[in-house]
């Protein structure tokens, strides 16, 4: 069974930093799709910033492009997301998510076969 958990998530003042894991068990790691996602209250998810696992490749919301950073740890089975100079609109649940090994996939639509629980950021003024 995969599981993603997610961890890293906080409260900080605007201009601060923090950094997401996302641990993947079960998963075969080292397939081709994996991201960031995130859902404030009262808005639709978005993709944050995806990569691909095999290559490197990524792709980020213009939102936080220069201000994040998707890494992976393939040893670890770990993914990252470093996240700069955090503004108040960047607060919300953050998911990482996966494509199944097996299927075919693009950084922006995925398919995201795999979720975690998430993790809250929340960012003040």
């Amino acid at each position: 069974q995969v599981q993603l958990v997610e961890s890293g998530g906080g409260s900080v003042q605007a201009g601060g930093s923090l950094r997401l894991s996302c641990a993947a068990a079960g998963y075969t790691y080292g397939s081709y799709c994996m991201g960031w996602f995130r859902q404030a209250p009262g808005k639709e998810r978005e993709r944050v910033a995806t990569i691909f696992i095999r290559g490197g490749g990524t792709a980020y919301a213009d939102s936080v492009k220069g201000r994040f950073t998707i890494s992976q740890d393939n040893a670890k089975n770990i993914l990252y997301l470093q996240m700069n100079n955090l503004k108040p609109e960047d607060t919300a649940m953050y998911y990482c998510a996966a494509a199944a090994p097996w299927r075919a996939c693009t950084l922006v639509e995925g398919p995201w076969d795999y979720w975690g629980q998430g993790t809250q950021v929340i960012v003040s003024s």
